[in-house]
């Protein structure tokens, strides 16, 4: 029997702190304790961070010694970065919108 996901990554990066923990598993891999340096939160809230992450499968921790270290899974990002693309034409849009109306009134002008 397969596991059921409790977060998905759109729910997992809905918030700010597990946005920012997610940019610091970025460069390396990191203690719990010196994940919780970065946050006015306490251990606890972060660890609360790192299960939702790690339910999302966007980290992964591994037992050292007696502290866990964490490190970044950007695979299920490209999640996001597939759904984002969709709406791109949206903006490309807007923006050879933009560019007609200002090359316009720059001819006009002239």
């Amino acid at each position: 029997m397969t596991a059921v996901k409790k977060h998905d990554v759109f729910q997992a990066i809905a918030d700010p702190t597990r946005r920012e923990i997610l940019y610091l598993l970025s460069d390396q891999r990191l203690a719990i304790s010196e994940i919780t340096s970065h946050f006015s939160i306490t251990r606890t809230a972060v660890v609360k961070h790192l299960t939702i992450l790690s339910e999302a499968k966007l980290v992964s921790g591994e037992k050292v010694g007696r502290e866990k270290i964490y490190y970044l899974h950007a695979e299920p990002l490209t999640e996001i970065k597939d759904w984002l693309s969709y709406f791109e034409r949206f903006w490309d849009n807007k923006l050879s919108m933009l560019k007609y109306l200002v090359e316009n009134e720059e001819e006009d002008k002239a």
